[in-house]
């Protein structure tokens, strides 16, 4: 006599699964937001943002009306956007920014692609790699000051000058260096590219280490050489790195001060006159003070143009960086 087993009931009478009701928002209102700390949190907050923008934004609204001021900080007389039309109309303006793109064109041919050639090179040695990355870093380290001064003195026209003897010995001429015209703006570069190059050198050789070593080890494997590598693996994988300190470097070069004030002071007839420098001159051209309205408005007039062209730099290269 065989057993029957009970049938089960069927899966569509089975009974529905219970739905979990619907969570009712909470209505906010001020009384439900401070019983939820939220005065608490204004009072803790309160005084960050009170600082940041006593020390970030109220310096820049106060440039925005002094802009719009004929002023020396003693006397003021609200002129305007006279200002404005008065420092576009300048000439020496127009020879100041032809100077900073020329820096800035030089330093971005020489400046850039240097670093990320010695951080490729030293990531490729084996032993000693602190020690060239602390002498690599060390022209960062020595004050900027004391560089310029000590590279004016290495710069000295005389035949007896230190670059200058450094080249007799190849049978070159002394050269003007600083002195001309022509040759002052890549003597400034050269200065500032020795300066600088040490801050990327670490932070490439620190982006370096999120390169995966099994996409290096496949190159080899498909018998690529030292550079292809660097070409086919390290900068597709750098791509961002290299976008940010790309512009990093233009807005850096755009604001080049401290080379042309102590090494030439603008000069030879004005070859070395950058915005910045332009600036200065606006503002401190006399013992009483300059027209500090006219500084102000080239200054804001410079902070309108790069973050225009940062903006722009930023929204064309997403794309690119994250492929």
């Amino acid at each position: 006599m065989t057993a029957t087993l009970p049938e089960r009931p069927a899966a569509a009478a089975a009974s529905p699964r219970a739905v979990p009701p619907a969570r009712r928002r909470t209505r906010r209102t001020p009384l439900t937001w401070y019983r939820g700390g939220g005065l608490a949190n204004l009072l803790f907050v309160l005084p960050m943002v009170f600082v940041f923008f006593f020390f970030s934004w109220s310096p820049i609204v106060q440039s925005v009306l002094m802009s719009l001021q004929k002023t020396n900080l003693i006397v003021s007389e609200w002129v305007g956007l006279d200002n404005y039309i008065a420092v576009i109309t300048d000439p020496q303006l127009g020879r100041a920014v032809i100077n900073t793109v020329y820096f800035a064109v030089l330093a971005l041919l020489f400046g850039f692609p240097l670093p990320l050639f010695m951080a490729v090179l030293m990531s490729e040695v084996r032993r000693g790699k602190g020690l060239y990355s602390a002498l690599a870093y060390l022209p960062v380290v020595i004050p900027p000051v004391v560089a310029v001064l000590l590279w004016k003195f290495f710069y000295s026209a005389d035949p007896s000058g230190v670059f200058n003897t450094v080249l007799g010995w190849f049978g070159i001429p002394p050269q003007p260096w600083i002195s001309s015209a022509v040759q002052a703006m890549p003597s400034l570069v050269l200065e500032a590219t020795w300066a600088a190059a040490g801050g990327s050198i670490i932070i490439y050789l620190a982006a370096l280490l999120s390169v995966p070593p099994e996409l290096y080890d496949a190159a080899e494997v498909d018998g690529a050489g030292i550079w292809r590598k660097v070409w086919h693996v390290t900068l597709p994988q750098l791509r961002g790195i290299l976008f940010i300190m790309l512009i990093l470097q233009v807005i850096a070069t755009a604001q080049v001060f401290l080379e042309p004030f102590l090494f030439t002071g603008g000069g030879p007839a004005g070859a070395t006159k950058t915005i910045l420098l332009y600036i200065y001159d606006k503002a401190f051209r006399n013992s009483l003070g300059g027209d500090y309205g006219e500084a102000t408005a080239v200054s804001v007039l410079l902070a309108i143009v790069l973050a225009i062209l940062s903006w722009l730099y930023f929204k064309l290269t997403n794309r690119w960086s994250t492929q």
